[in-house]
């Protein structure tokens, strides 16, 4: 089965029947100079960033899969709850993380 991972404090059909706890992962990312040269030139004159849209939004999407890993081997059905987020860690180097309650499901 696979791990239902959502933001609402339960899942629509289903009780929560046991909270199992916390649930979290992470993912360090960074681009090289190169990217970063041409980010400070970008953000001159505006606009989309795509190196940097692209490696946060396959960050976020690794992470999600993590957490849901994460959950199944506390022997959990699902995650709820869930909440993403990212800080900076040093100069062109971000952590994305994300967490949330893992819970087993009933009927």
């Amino acid at each position: 089965m696979a791990i239902i991972v959502t933001t609402t404090e339960g899942v629509e059909g289903k009780r929560i029947k046991k909270y199992m706890g916390i649930v979290w992962a992470s993912s360090s990312r960074s681009k090289s100079i190169l990217h970063d040269i041409a980010a400070m030139l970008k953000s001159l004159w505006g606009g989309e960033i795509r190196p940097y849209k692209s490696m946060m939004n396959e960050a976020r999407r690794d992470v999600l899969k993590q957490l849901a890993k994460n959950a199944e081997k506390m022997g959990a059905d699902a995650v709820v709850g869930v909440e993403v987020g990212s800080t900076q860690i040093m100069p062109s180097t971000v952590d994305i993380f994300a967490y949330g309650t893992a819970v087993k499901l009933g009927k």
